[in-house]
């Protein structure tokens, strides 16, 4: 039996977020950065519920989706047809649940500079066709921010933060 080799390798832009945020986990707890190959249009929001709900893992059922589902609002919506710029896009979050987390994400992250390079690739890139940020969280403690970005071409670079 011959095993076909993963031909969809993941773009130079998401491993550096990856280098900056951390791979994917089910950790429930800092930052984890996925990558969907195809979504389709309008189905953003639908691929970031999935990721944020695997990022938490057994905690969502030890905690309850009611817990987890509280705090959960998109607090960003990039307008279609304009230019990105992710870090003045996150920093200009007036949501009060979500704008303790983007210093987190833009200053408090190992590397900074490096960390908000990464961003700008993966989010401010014209063919980033949707760009949303939602609040996340457990309704107590837990708080934090799931930045989720589709290209034209359907590649989808999720970014997870969730501290308490």
């Amino acid at each position: 039996m011959t095993h076909s080799r993963k031909t969809e390798a993941k773009p130079d832009y998401v491993a550096k977020l990856e280098a900056a945020y951390g791979a994917p986990s089910q950790a429930g707890f800092g930052s984890a950065v996925f990558y969907e190959p195809s979504v389709a249009a309008g189905k953003l929001e639908q691929t970031a519920l999935a990721k944020y709900k695997y990022f938490v893992g057994e905690l969502w059922e030890r905690w309850g989706e009611e817990a987890w589902m509280g705090p959960w609002k998109e607090v960003y919506t990039r307008a279609t047809g304009t230019s990105g710029d992710i870090a003045a896009e996150l920093s200009g979050i007036t949501d009060v649940d979500a704008k303790g987390s983007v210093p987190m994400i833009l200053e408090v992250v190992t590397n900074a500079e490096a960390a908000r390079q990464a961003l700008s690739a993966a989010f401010d890139d014209p063919a980033v066709a949707e760009l949303a940020v939602y609040n996340l969280g457990d309704g107590a403690a837990m708080s934090g921010l799931l930045v989720a970005g589709r290209r034209d071409s359907g590649e989808a670079t999720l970014l997870v933060f969730l501290m308490d």
